[in-house]
């Protein structure tokens, strides 16, 4: 499951859509607004632009990517756009294998790698009233 989406996260879902019954490992990761930016400036939230099309192919490539590391493993990406608050999901993760080690590290290459090359870009929106858009890093 790769999606862009304008509504809120559910990583359950998610994960309902990814098990099967021989996995022996599901492994989530929720990227989440937190109230105070890399620089220790303080946030009220986030906004975030995707190129939709060029993002999803990049997450198809990242998924044929961890299958060829990691074997047999699904992943599910699913990014949010528009203006996010505090604690809320931004973007979700999953990884679903017969191996747990192989579940966390292809969870873990995939957010890497949707950081650093899917087109979506994040604004952050500080308490004083201005904001800044921020390249993307791990």
């Amino acid at each position: 499951m790769r999606a862009i989406v304008r509504h809120e996260i559910d990583p359950r879902a998610l994960e309902a859509a990814l098990r099967r019954d021989g996995d022996g490992g599901i492994v989530t990761f929720l990227g989440v607004v937190r109230e105070v930016a890399n620089d220790g400036r303080a946030v009220t939230g986030l906004s975030y632009e995707a190129h939709e099309e060029l993002a999803l192919a990049e997450f198809a490539a990242i998924e044929r990517e961890a299958r060829e590391r990691f074997g047999d493993v699904r992943l599910g990406i699913v990014h949010r756009v528009g203006d996010l608050r505090i604690g809320e999901i931004a973007v979700a993760v999953c990884a679903a294998s017969r191996h747990r080690a192989h579940a966390f590290d292809a969870c873990e290459y995939a957010i890497d790698e949707v950081k650093h090359r899917a087109a979506i870009w994040k604004k952050e929106h500080y308490t004083d009233g201005s904001g800044d858009w921020i390249a993307n890093e791990c």
